[in-house]
């Protein structure tokens, strides 16, 4: 059966006919960002195998973050890596450089109907079961408040640390103790890009912290509004 896929960035949409394909990156049919050298020329690709639409990562470095519509489901797509685009709506986000993307993928046809259960997450319930002190939350909207103060898909930029404890009203020292002890946490349960490994450094952990606790719903915009309380809490 024919199907179509549409995505969406920037309030702009993209539509994949039946057969057709479509690369995202710097120079591709979805140009994200023409500026930012940071990103590949062709990051990932939207390609249908037989009636299946799939998501493939064809970059070289750079990893996406891909989560449902509601946040329930969050996957890790590496260099080399492909997804099936399954459900009604998908959000990709990932990071280059000092920016962070997102765009959504609309199914025309969605191979998976998703029925809500009496325990699926809603609102402002978080998905699983992390617990944040109020010090953790507050740090990850220090990080996230320009991915959620902006509307819409699109591309934003993730605080610097410094940048990060200034908004908070914290020494940076404190800063980087409590984002130590949030990724890992986050990595004990299995977040991956939190933390280095052999051959890898965790520089770009702002971006992945941001990147799961906004489309996992961690945080999310109705809690902005404690930024600008002062709290200055000592659980770590």
């Amino acid at each position: 059966m024919a199907s179509t896929i549409s995505v969406e960035f920037c309030g702009e949409w993209y539509r994949v006919e039946d057969g057709e394909e479509l690369t995202i990156g710097r120079e591709a049919d979805l140009a994200i960002d023409e500026d930012n050298p940071f990103l590949h020329r062709r990051f990932l690709t939207i390609v249908q195998v037989e009636s299946m639409w799939w998501l493939v990562n064809i970059g070289s470095r750079l990893s996406a973050t891909v989560t449902d519509g509601i946040g329930s489901m969050q996957a890790w797509l590496a260099p080399g890596a492909r997804i099936p685009l399954v459900f009604d709506v998908t959000k990709v986000v990932f990071t280059a450089g000092p920016t962070t993307y997102d765009l959504s993928v609309h199914a025309e046809s969605p191979e998976f109907a998703r029925i809500a259960g009496p325990e699926d997450p809603a609102g402002e319930t978080t998905v699983g079961s992390v617990q944040l002190t109020p010090s953790q939350k507050l740090l990850i909207l220090g990080l996230a408040e320009p991915m959620l103060t902006r509307e819409g898909s699109g591309m934003s930029s993730v605080p610097t640390s410094a940048q990060a404890a200034a908004r908070l009203g914290w020494p940076l020292t404190k800063f980087n103790r409590k984002l130590d002890n949030v990724c890992d946490k986050l990595d004990r349960l299995g977040v991956r890009g939190l933390r280095g490994g052999p051959g890898k450094l965790a520089s770009n952990r702002r971006a992945r912290l941001v990147e799961h606790a906004v489309f996992s719903r961690l945080v999310s915009s109705e809690d902005l509004h404690l930024l600008e309380q002062s709290q200055d809490a000592d659980e770590d």
